[in-house]
């Protein structure tokens, strides 16, 4: 039974790692292929910067592009070999641009505090620095998540945005956009052709320690408007294929005080 509990704490670790959205350190800190040169300017094409304007319009413009912090309440499901695997409910206070702080479980709850390159986890074990492995994941799926995506990725020198015409995406009309960067990674991004608002975005990697592809498919759906931003309100991600996370975000605000240390070492 004890080994049960931990492995079921490693997987809703890793799934929480790899999934509250903020702002993350370049593809050049998650194990990505570098580029020979990043000296050529950002190229956009027009219907691709047309796009790119009414999505960002469409999450609300300045008010999404300028807010400082986020803070979440929901429930996560975290998923193992494709099956559920553990449930629980989790709370997270993200400042820009790279603090978060998360809390889930239930009873005693685990606390992950992530501040640029320092990462602690409070948790079974007590104090201890999260496993690097993890806070590349974590890195990773916020790096290419809609506020970084939208606030950083399409600026970086060297990055090249595309349109890529019409597609259907779960039986819906979307718009596409293809995003290469410098480090010879193709972003999708698909927007609801009616809406604009993201759909779906997906990435390929390589994992750094086995070396092999692994694709990324994020899914947004449940737009809510909270303080004039569109916010998606359940968000589905899967690993080749799998599903390795459903979070379903049932309360959101926006640039609330932050306690003071609240993004330091926990106690």
């Amino acid at each position: 039974m004890g080994e049960r509990k931990e492995r079921l704490s490693g997987i809703i670790t890793r799934a929480l790692c790899l999934g509250i959205m903020a702002m993350a350190a370049p593809a050049a800190s998650l194990g990505a292929p570098q580029a020979s040169s990043t000296s050529l300017p950002t190229r956009i094409s027009p219907k691709a910067q047309e796009l790119l304007n009414h999505a960002i319009q469409a999450l609300g413009g300045p008010a999404f592009l300028n807010f400082k912090s986020r803070s979440t309440t929901g429930r996560i499901f975290a998923f193992s070999g494709g099956r559920m695997a553990r449930v629980d409910p989790f709370k997270n206070t993200y400042e820009l641009p790279d603090k978060r702080r998360l809390t889930y479980g239930k009873g005693k709850p685990v606390i992950l505090v992530n501040n640029g390159d320092q990462a602690w986890e409070n948790g079974p074990y007590g104090l201890v620095h999260q496993l690097p492995r993890l806070v590349r994941q974590w890195k990773i799926a916020n790096h290419y998540g809609l506020v970084n995506l939208f606030r950083s990725v399409i600026k970086e020198k060297g990055v090249l945005v595309l349109d890529h015409g019409v597609n259907f995406v779960a039986n819906r009309p979307v718009d596409v956009i293809d995003i290469f960067t410098p480090e010879n990674i193709r972003v999708r991004l698909d927007l609801r052709k009616t809406s604009y608002l993201p759909l779906r975005v997906s990435f390929r990697l390589e994992n750094p320690e086995t070396h092999d592809s692994e694709d990324y498919v994020v899914e947004y759906d449940n737009y809510q408007s909270v303080s004039g931003i569109m916010t998606p309100m359940n968000i589905v991600t899967q690993r080749n294929g799998e599903r390795i996370r459903a979070i379903y975000r049932n309360k959101v605000t926006y640039n609330q005080p932050v306690p003071a240390n609240y993004f330091q070492r926990p106690r």
